[in-house]
């Protein structure tokens, strides 16, 4: 987890930066960070071959916990007392968490795990829920049905609700399915502290 927390520091910072820009509406520093299954690089993917070993379907998961903020006006500096900015307020710090699903199906044209295409439409299932560790509680759920999609692509499916910061640590459980081809799943662990963030957003308007 120390590349990911290093990464959300630092989009923490840079959110912050943005903030005189976004005025007093909502501001949303979500997609520059995320956790991924299977760990890896970008293309990295779980598989799976049919009994017959003449299909297979890939699958890799992102969650992204999506942090939100509003902005509040702060002075100007000492000189210039009148030159307001607007900057992040810790205390209205929330996540807002979205699903983002990656496939690949193949297909074998003459031997057995050899010489594969993908090509044809497809239809995908997609789903995840996130639950609370400590009592298993569901938190949110998205669960979507993709007919006639190409055999390599994403989909990116927002959660709909807003979790609270500090409230523990969360599962993520997905699930990626091809039809006659098979299944794919894993889980991954969120923690849904803001400290971070609002270490970062409190030294931006100089409390630290």
């Amino acid at each position: 987890m120390k590349r990911t927390r290093t990464a959300v520091l630092a989009l923490a910072t840079a959110a912050a930066a943005l903030a005189p820009a976004l005025g007093q509406a909502a501001a949303t520093a979500a997609d520059g960070t995320y956790l991924q299954d299977p760990a890896g690089g970008e293309k990295a993917m779980k598989s799976q071959w049919t009994k017959d070993e003449m299909h297979k379907v890939e699958g890799q998961f992102r969650f992204y916990p999506g942090v939100q903020y509003k902005t509040v006006t702060r002075p100007g500096p000492s000189g210039a007392p009148d030159y307001e900015r607007h900057v992040a307020d810790p205390r209205t710090l929330a996540w807002q968490p979205s699903f983002d699903f990656g496939w690949a199906v193949s297909d074998s044209t003459l031997v057995k795990k050899a010489v594969t295409t993908k090509d044809g439409k497809h239809p995908i299932v997609v789903h995840a829920v996130l639950r609370r560790s400590s009592d298993h509680a569901k938190a949110v759920e998205v669960h979507q049905e993709l007919a006639n999609r190409p055999a390599t692509g994403r989909a990116k499916v927002p959660g709909g609700k807003r979790i609270a910061c500090d409230t523990g640590e969360y599962t993520v459980e997905w699930s990626v399915t091809r039809s006659g081809y098979g299944t794919l799943t894993g889980t991954l662990r969120w923690d849904s502290s803001c400290e971070q963030y609002r270490t970062a957003f409190s030294t931006e308007n100089g409390k630290v």
